[in-house]
């Protein structure tokens, strides 16, 4: 499954990407998080609670960062483990550039399900990580204190 956006974002480039890498920032913008916490120089634990649908299922999870080049890009990879409902794995590229005094986000990522979940349907699931990554950045905006419009997928850069 793919999934992802553009977002501009009413703040520097630089504010933009020491957010991304605040654990307090992430926490207060991921929806249903319950810990995030930088385990290595580039690698995160997180525990969240995912809606999907008709289960609720928390996981826990590892997210490594790649391809780093500081406020402008990374690779973000992670892998969640829901118990009994199986595993959720994950990529999202995440590019920043300057837009004006603003900064447009781009974030397209892949991800896909084993076990249980699968059986929930991945129109279940795409819709549901569409939800989060949407909610994500509303809430990220929030907590940077900076307006977040989504951009059509198509706009020119």
């Amino acid at each position: 499954m793919d999934f992802g956006g553009r977002y501009l974002m009413a703040a520097p480039r630089v504010a933009v990407w020491a957010a991304l890498n605040d654990t307090a920032m992430l926490k207060a913008a991921i929806p249903g998080c319950h810990k995030i916490v930088w385990s290595g120089a580039d690698t995160l634990d997180l525990e969240i609670k995912v809606n999907l649908g008709v289960v609720h299922p928390i996981f826990k999870g590892d997210l490594a960062l790649t391809d780093i080049v500081p406020a402008e890009r990374y690779t973000l990879t992670g892998r969640g483990r829901g118990g009994l409902l199986g595993l959720a794995e994950g990529a999202a590229d995440i590019i920043l550039s300057d837009h004006g005094e603003h900064t447009l986000l781009v974030f397209a990522a892949r991800g896909g399900a084993s076990g249980q979940i699968t059986k929930l349907g991945k129109a279940i699931i795409g819709n549901s990580a569409q939800k989060i990554i949407d909610g994500f950045f509303e809430r990220f905006g929030a907590a940077m204190d900076a307006q977040v419009t989504p951009l059509p997928v198509d706009e020119p850069r």
